[in-house]
């Protein structure tokens, strides 16, 4: 048997291409940048073969020595962390930094996928339940206390995972309506939000009048479920004026638009919205983009690296990168599903819908369609945090998946 068998050369292939063309954007936007990250590229390359030539149980049976791990690397941060650009989630060694909760990611991400594939775990269960929420929501809340309001996002990808194992839609569902109160009571008039509440309310009742069991229950959740959304409007005014002026803009360039915070918040955006539009649909060539080159674009390298894709490679370009982004994620989601091994498949779902939420608030992030976080772009943000952390999920990843393949049971 060729060692190669079972090994998922297509997904490998999408990382590696994805990584290589990263190296060249950055090193577009500044050459000693892309050569640092050329070696960060190549140390992953070498942790990766480490990983493949390790024992597969090892990642299930040290996850919790992972997960602790990245949790006091959290906690340290509070006494020990570097404040950089207003946030104190670094480490920082004479001239190298590390951002602890990438890899805590990878910590939560074994974690829940050793207690979901245990053999008394059934998410019907109440303490079932209760104990992976907690396994999540601890390192959640470290990462919130910091505050890093980017990476706080991305612990809501091990619920996607979740929802493959058994978890409510509806859990999704009363999120999505809390979302949308509140962004429309930024935008609108509390009053006008609670009065539109009660007409959907008022539609739903009229439409399935005949199939309401009226009791004192029923009319307890209908008018208990209006007071916690009416309640969320008002307050969403009082909670927008309590952040931060900088956060603050951020959510409020959404709707006012970039050109109201030019010389604040809205300034990367604009510049970075004016590097993909003047991109056409060919680009304007490597090493070629003025808003690039003239460095108009403040932290290009890191969050907002996909501006330079876009002013370089244009329509086409761009298009190019993220199907690329949505064959592997999709890639990877489809060889979760085919695994024969439960702590894989759960491990795989972690690992893809981390992806998935980084991509997704990213690009959103640089389009203006969703505010700034400060969240990268998976292997194609500057960084050897970063890069490390994606490459040693998707190091074991593929190990897991060549053992599957050539398990026999």
């Amino acid at each position: 048997m060729k060692w190669t068998q079972g090994l998922d050369k297509f997904g490998i292939s999408l990382y590696l291409l994805i990584s290589s063309f990263a190296i060249a954007n950055i090193y577009s936007v500044d050459p000693a940048l892309g050569k640092k990250q050329l070696l960060f590229f190549c140390l992953s390359l070498l942790v990766g073969f480490v990983i493949f030539i390790t024992r597969t149980k090892f990642f299930e049976n040290m996850s919790s020595l992972f997960y602790l791990l990245g949790l006091l690397l959290l906690i340290g941060l509070f006494p020990f962390g570097t404040e950089i650009l207003g946030q104190k989630n670094w480490y920082k060694f004479g001239s190298i930094t590390m951002q602890p909760v990438e890899f805590a990611k990878i910590g939560t991400a074994l974690m829940v996928a050793h207690f979901v594939s245990g053999p008394n775990f059934n998410i019907k269960y109440r303490k079932s339940l209760r104990t992976v929420v907690l396994i999540i929501a601890v390192p959640a809340l470290v990462v919130l206390a910091i505050p890093d309001v980017g990476s706080l996002l991305v612990f809501g990808a091990f619920f996607i995972a979740l929802y493959r194992e058994g978890l409510s839609g509806w859990f999704f569902g009363v999120i999505a309506i809390l979302a949308a109160v509140f962004i429309l009571a930024l935008a609108l008039n509390p009053i006008y939000v609670v009065l539109g509440l009660l007409v959907l309310m008022a539609g739903i009742i009229l439409v399935n009048y005949g199939k309401i069991r009226w009791n004192v229950y029923t009319f307890g959740n209908i008018g208990g479920t209006l007071i916690v959304l009416s309640a969320l409007a008002f307050a969403t005014p009082t909670v927008l004026e309590k952040l931060p002026k900088h956060q603050r803009e951020r959510i409020e360039v959404l709707y006012k638009g970039e050109k109201a915070f030019r010389d604040t918040s809205g300034y990367n955006l604009l510049y970075s919205k004016t590097a993909i539009g003047s991109g056409g649909f060919w680009g304007k060539g490597y090493k070629q983009g003025s808003v690039t080159q003239g460095k108009f674009v403040p932290e290009q390298e890191t969050d907002y690296i996909f501006c330079t894709v876009g002013e370089e490679w244009g329509f086409f370009g761009s298009a190019l990168l993220l199907l690329a982004y949505s064959v592997y994620i999709a890639r990877i989601y489809y060889l979760s599903e085919r695994q024969k091994n439960h702590f894989n498949r759960v491990f795989g779902y972690c690992f893809a819908s981390i992806l998935l939420i980084h991509f997704a608030i990213n690009i959103g992030m640089v389009m203006g369609l969703f505010p700034t976080v400060g969240i990268p772009l998976p292997y194609f943000s500057y960084g050897g945090s970063s890069l490390l952390a994606f490459s040693i999920m998707t190091a074991i990843f593929f190990k897991l998946n060549y053992a599957d393949k050539n398990s026999l049971v």
